[in-house]
């Protein structure tokens, strides 16, 4: 099983950021969570198969149509604790 931690930068709270994020994961078969920063950023942390993390960071470049991305940094190996589902935080 892959990891991956996200830090989404630019105009991606208050838009359903966290809500495309989770309905992505959740489509993908991931587990995980998305969570509102105080610096602004979202966080996403996401486990299970490589390919499925790669296409959430696809997803994750874009966002919901409201939103702007103006950088996404990845971590991939995290070392994640065990989840089920895919949570907002």
């Amino acid at each position: 099983m892959a990891a991956a931690r996200f830090l989404v930068e630019g105009r991606v709270q208050g838009v359903f950021f966290r809500a495309g994020a989770r309905a992505q994961a959740l489509a993908l078969g991931l587990s995980g969570h998305a969570r509102n920063l105080d610096d602004g950023r979202v966080e996403v942390q996401a486990a299970g198969s490589a390919d499925a993390i790669d296409a959430l960071a696809g997803w994750l470049a874009h966002g919901p149509p409201l939103a702007r991305v103006s950088a996404v940094v990845r971590e991939d190996g995290v070392d994640l604790e065990p989840m089920h589902g895919f949570s907002l935080g």
